[in-house]
């Protein structure tokens, strides 16, 4: 039998690599309590201030490690715009989007390709044809709308779209939300601090109504698409 060619034996040796450093990653997290450190943002915050300079390296490499299996990248995200100022905040944002999206795109391609393909959700499906036509074009728009949930990278790692294109493509849909949660997340935090409870029971009841309209605008236009059928 031919031994395997020397690029298959590199994906083979990086798909074990690959596995082995995230269940080193995930063991050690939950044993020091990391993971409990970076669900609560005041709790980011503190931590990152403890470590004076080094606060720029945890921060970045928590947030590729952490985020594409699941801790939400808004966290690091508000976290960063209420510690540093806004141009550090940005900056520290986007590498660590970046890095995030890169480490999700990786482990769906070379390590849970089977896997990660039976969890993608259909409205990411879709764009599978789009992605093909105008990769580019497509991740930026998803990016731009959806940001970086850990299964949009997944999906990208799945689909023909290359590295670079994706790479790239994701860097141009982020720069506008982290430039805006970076430049006015303190601001907006101060600002609905200071908001009354007045202004608080009144934004609560105005949604509760918004949604309650849409759930009954939605049922209605079901139920005039079930009697035209009908009739």
């Amino acid at each position: 039998m031919a031994d395997p060619p020397a690029e298959l034996r590199s994906v083979r040796v990086c798909r074990v690599v690959a596995v082995l450093a995230v269940v080193a990653g995930v063991i050690v997290a939950l044993r020091s309590g990391v993971l409990d450190v970076f669900a609560e943002p005041a709790r980011v915050a503190q931590a990152l201030v403890e470590l004076g300079p080094w606060g720029y390296l945890a921060f970045v490499a928590a947030y590729a490690a952490f985020q594409p299996f699941g801790i939400p990248g808004t966290v690091f995200v508000v976290a960063a715009a209420l510690i540093w100022p806004w141009p550090v905040a940005f900056a520290l944002s986007m590498t660590g989007t970046m890095a995030a999206s890169v480490v999700g795109f990786c482990f769906a391609r070379l390590v849970a390709r089977r896997w990660v393909e039976r969890r993608i959700p259909a409205r990411f499906r879709r764009y599978d044809e789009a992605l093909a036509a105008r990769a580019f074009a497509t991740v930026f728009f998803l990016r731009l709308v959806f940001w970086m949930p850990p299964l949009l990278h997944a999906f990208f790692g799945i689909s023909r779209v290359r590295f670079w294109t994706h790479f790239w493509g994701s860097l141009a849909g982020y720069v506008l939300p982290l430039l805006l949660i970076s430049f006015f997340g303190q601001r907006l935090f101060d600002a609905l601090r200071a908001l009354p409870t007045s202004t608080w029971v009144g934004l609560g009841a105005g949604t509760v109504v918004v949604a309650l309209g849409a759930l009954l605008l939605r049922r209605r236009m079901a139920r005039g698409a079930t009697q035209a059928v009908r009739g």
